[in-house]
């Protein structure tokens, strides 16, 4: 009998270096995020290979977002 247990189960993620490298330039600035599932907005604190991480105000809890998920992104300028 197979137990699924046995066979260990690989993650793949794919990366945009492209969107990567680009999303780096602006950390630090506030940006508009469209994603699959809606628009949000925030400061970019930080960019992973594989996500980002918003903050809306300084003592918010941190917002990750897929860069898989990401349809635009576009400077807010204040």
């Amino acid at each position: 009998m197979n137990n699924r247990n046995e066979f260990p189960m690989d993650t793949v993620t794919l990366v945009d270096p492209y969107v990567v490298q680009t999303l780096q330039t602006v950390i630090g600035n506030r940006i508009l995020v469209d994603t699959l599932r809606g628009a949000i907005q925030g400061t970019l604190v930080d960019v992973k290979p594989d996500h980002i991480v918003l903050k809306e105000r300084e003592d918010d809890q941190p917002v990750f977002v897929r860069i898989q998920q990401i349809v635009f992104v576009m400077p807010i300028s204040e």
